[in-house]
Order: C-alpha cells, then structure tokens, then sequence
C-alpha cells in the first residue's frame, strides 16, 4: 500500500547502512529525502549531496528540532540506539531505529515507554520481515501447507579483518556477531517459531572481549529446534533451512535480504523468485509511511512485542555466552 502524502525523512547516522537505506528511500513514492545529521558536518554534506537531500546537519539535535521533519532513520551504532532514539521521540518524531533497537531489554522498554508517552511512532528496522520472499514463507507457515516446522537451521557469517578499534571488533560499540548478524537466525527462529522454552549457546570471544562467532540451539514444547549461528571471523553460506514435516524450504544465500525459495516436496523441487529490483528497504519504509498515514504509533507487523521478545533473546544468550557491555 502507498499513500498520496509526503513524508520528509531525517537520518541520522550517514553511514555503510545509511547509504543503502537512502537508496532505496528515493524510490519510495511519497518519501522526501529532507536532512541528513553527523557529529561531522562535512559528512553530512556528502552523504546529502550523494544521495540528494536537501539539508546537512552536524550534530543530531539540530535534526531533531527541525520541525519539518516527519520520521527519523536511525543508523549510528548499536550502543547509541537508545540515546538517539529517545533524543527524537522527546522532540515528537517518528523514529525507524536500526536493529538491534538498543543493547538490551531496560533500554527498549525506555524507548518504547517514550514513544507511548509522546505519543510518537517508533519501529526497529528488521526490515527482513517485509520482503517479499519472507512474507511468503511467513504465509506457508501460517497456512501449514507443509505441516508443522521442525527444524530451522539458519547462519550467517562474513570474514571480517581484525581491527580491534572499529565498530565490530570494538566492544565499545558494541560489537561482535551476536548483535550485528547473530539477530537476523534468532529473528528468522522468532518469527517463524515463536518463543523458544530453552536457549543454549555458546561463543569464540576475541582478544577485544566480543564474539567472533555464536553458536545457538532453541527448543520448543512440541519437539522442534532451530540451530543457528553467527560469525564474523569466516564466511558461512548466510542460508536458512525450514524443515517442515512435508517438505524442505530453503531461503537461498543472503537469506535476510531479497532472494529466491527453494522448496522441495514430494520429490519435485521447486525455485520461486520474487523480482524485487531494489535493495529491499524500501518495503519497510513503505510500511512505516503507510502506519503514519493511518495515524498509529506502532507497526501492526513488527510490533513492539515482537521487539521486546528478540531483545530478550538476545539478552538470554548474551548472558550464557558472558558478553557484557
């Protein structure tokens, strides 16, 4: 669904992530790409002028006090999420947070408590959930087409260099696998399975305190597991495997971004591809304008529920794994 009216976005945070983001933002109908704030003005200049926002800010107050601003996308580092977001909802805007939404669950509920204060819109950025190959699978689950899930087996990982002072190394900015890539399995699990009844994990730490790789095993009451994992240390084949009691489906390489579904049943084998000619961000902030359109101040899909129970997830490994930030 669109809306005929324009939404003036903000962002915060001109980065790798950002830049993606505004891509796809320009070919959002409806969507004004309006301000970009930075701590350094001259990286806000030339992320504006990259991607063709009409203002430039450098610090993210002035952003936020800006009253022509209607939503605010939020890509700086994980551990800044909670102060960023809050510094927007006091002010009244509508915030799209990139996950995780914060570092832990106290923090979320602190957003999620100034957003219902305010009165204001407030989502995490699991874009996954809206892409179109993922609402598919989501609706076969629904459907039991296949019958019940049994086994998810889902991973993601990439050789990332050893630079103990940037942001995935650096446990100041929160890093290592599990809170960078490790969200995306524990979301597949979480979305597609439900809360799980037991959490074991275990993790490799670096020198710098962080995880450079996670290993997790949920179990649920009726007898299904999700085995997941995440690495930034070596490349895994970023692939999930949804075992149903009918049929394999397979969400293929780069599973939490637009891709293709395997799906072999009854000894036939089946590909479906999607065509999505973008990125894939554009459909959550399709999502969020048409939320905003209909005057609600939470996403009826990514809910805050839903926020609060993968932060719970990752808080639960977190501790069996002994990452403390």
């Amino acid at each position: 669904m669109t809306t005929t009216r324009t939404f003036k976005w903000g962002i915060i945070g001109p980065g790798k992530i950002a830049g993606k983001f505004a891509t796809d933002l320009a070919m959002v109908p409806g969507a004004e790409l309006y301000a970009v704030a930075s701590r350094d003005i001259e990286k806000a200049r030339a992320f504006s002028t990259e991607y063709h926002f009409k203002k430039s800010y450098g610090s993210y107050e002035e952003l936020a006090l800006d009253t022509e601003v209607d939503i605010i996308y939020i890509a700086t580092p994980h551990v800044f999420h909670h102060e960023h977001t809050l510094l927007c909802l006091k002010n009244k805007k509508a915030v799209l947070c990139e996950k995780p939404f914060a570092i832990n669950s106290r923090q979320v509920e602190e957003m999620i408590h100034a957003a219902e204060e305010n009165k204001v819109f407030l989502m995490e950025a699991m874009w996954t959930y809206f892409l179109p190959h993922y609402q598919y699978l989501l609706d076969l689950v629904k459907s039991k087409k296949f019958g019940t899930i049994k086994i998810l087996e889902a991973d993601f990982g990439f050789a990332a260099p050893y630079l103990p002072e940037k942001r995935l190394y650096n446990k100041v900015l929160g890093g290592g696998s599990l809170l960078d890539i490790g969200i995306y399995p524990l979301f597949a699990a979480l979305s597609l399975m439900g809360v799980p009844t037991t959490i074991k994990a275990q993790a490799k730490m670096s020198n710098t305190g962080v995880d450079e790789s996670c290993d997790i095993n949920l179990t649920y009451n009726n007898g299904a597991v999700a085995v997941l994992s995440s690495a930034i240390n070596i490349k895994t084949p970023t692939i999930a495997t949804i075992k149903f009691e009918h049929a394999i489906v397979t969400l293929q390489n780069r599973f939490h971004e637009p891709t293709s579904i395997i799906i072999n049943s009854d000894g036939e084998q089946e590909e479906i591809n999607f065509e999505v000619t973008s990125l894939g961000y554009n459909y959550e902030a399709i999502h969020v304008q048409q939320m905003l359109a209909e005057g609600r101040t939470e996403s009826t899909i990514m809910t805050f529920q839903k926020s609060r129970e993968l932060i719970a997830l990752l808080d639960t490994v977190r501790e069996k794994i002994g990452l403390i930030y």
